[in-house]
């Protein structure tokens, strides 16, 4: 009894070493296969020279008619016709509506045959009044000398009188008639034919808008007017903004083929926002943007030295410093941040940290970190923002 209490766990034990020692040998044998190590990732990049490079700012805004109409009668009337189709392109002078004139054409008649009635009183009362003044000194007396001269300004007056309302008549009927102020495009009549207006009524006629060129309407904060100030008076900025492109995109993420220039930037600040406008303008003969449109605009702001760092290739750490990957030596990666870093279109402005010739890793940044081999392959970024690896060099024919 007592050498089975004792057998047992001999056994026990003897197979655990013998499970042990096997697990050893078969660790021993894989070791080689573990020390080998994974191949350098190959990862694109591009070799970084300074140069001097726009300053850009990205700003919000919304499109506004060039010029704004809002057509109502200067006459009162019944509408007899509406010369335009609603929604249409118009001409500056273009018949919009008429009024109908026959009250007014009426009006017209009765002041020219006032005027031709004042008109023939005038040579009879200079007649009375030359005879007066010969004989005022031989035996007309100086009160009818008098009347005379009174007689004839009060003749000359009528005419003048006459002559005044002609002209607000003939000025009353051109207003039956209601023109186009300038090009535009119309909106939808608020009136139909028969319908009885009254002068400079409240509810317009019609809206004329003219299109093409088109305003935009920017908004800025005051902080970033602040430092622009700021960075021109350090001499940090060339270059003149109000002269430089804007670029727009619209609403669907489509760049607008044609770049505006700055118009006007308002010299206050809103006391509720903060913020200050800036109205660009632009060609707009497509009448592709639209007035009330929301469009993202690039502002290019100034001019500055550094290199550039496409957006693609950085990140922000959790303190919201630009970093970046490099290829280092060895070819091996290297992190750097950068504490100064300001917007260039799709890529980031930076004066210090870089040197010329250092590469830039800008694809294959998911597989590899700080310290690892890589393998750099060169290219370039189009336009779009997409990596372009260089050509591989043609092999030399063989002699």
């Amino acid at each position: 009894m007592t050498l089975r209490r004792f057998a047992v766990p001999l056994m026990l034990s003897l197979a655990l070493a013998s499970c042990n020692d096997q697990g050893k040998s078969s660790g021993g044998a894989g070791a080689p296969g573990a020390a080998q190590q994974r191949p350098p990732a190959k990862v694109s990049v591009v070799t970084l020279t300074q140069a001097e490079q726009p300053l850009t700012r990205v700003l919000p805004g919304r499109a506004v008619a060039f010029r704004t109409a809002e057509v109502r009668p200067r006459v009162n009337g019944m509408i007899e016709e509406i010369a335009f189709k609603e929604g249409s392109e118009v001409k500056a002078g273009d018949i919009l509506y008429k009024i109908d004139d026959e009250t007014y054409a009426a009006a017209l008649e009765e002041a020219r045959a006032t005027l031709a009635k004042a008109e023939a009183s005038v040579p009879s009362a200079e007649a009375n009044f030359n005879r007066y003044e010969r004989l005022v000194n031989s035996g007309a007396t100086q009160i009818e000398y008098e009347n005379a001269r009174v007689a004839l300004l009060q003749a000359r007056a009528d005419v003048a009188q006459a002559r005044a309302a002609l002209q607000t008549s003939e000025i009353n009927v051109s207003y039956t008639t209601i023109r186009a102020p300038f090009d535009g495009v119309t909106t939808i009549s608020n009136v139909s034919i028969g319908n009885i207006v009254t002068a400079n009524q409240t509810t317009a006629l019609t809206t004329l808008r003219q299109l093409d060129p088109i305003y935009v309407d920017l908004t800025d904060s005051a902080a970033n007017l602040l430092e622009l100030r700021a960075a021109i008076a350090a001499g940090r900025l060339k270059g003149n903004a109000t002269q430089a492109d804007i670029t727009l995109a619209l609403e669907d993420g489509t760049q607008y083929p044609r770049t505006g220039k700055l118009d006007m930037a308002e010299l206050a600040v809103s006391e509720t926002t903060g913020t200050y406008q800036i109205r660009a303008v632009f060609d707009n003969p497509d009448n592709l943007i639209l007035p009330g449109m929301y469009v993202r605009a690039t502002v290019i702001v100034g001019y500055e030295n550094g290199f550039l760092i496409p957006q693609r290739a950085a990140t922000r750490n959790p303190n919201g410093t630009l970093t970046a990957l490099f290829v280092g030596k060895d070819n091996k990666v290297e992190s750097r941040t950068f504490d100064n870093s300001q917007l260039s279109g799709n890529n980031w402005l930076v004066t210090s940290g870089v040197s010329d010739g250092d590469r830039l890793i800008v694809d294959g940044l998911q597989k590899i970190a700080p310290g690892a081999p890589v393998e750099p392959v060169n290219a370039t970024i189009n336009a779009q923002g997409f990596v372009v690896e260089a050509p591989a060099p043609t092999p030399a024919a063989k002699p």
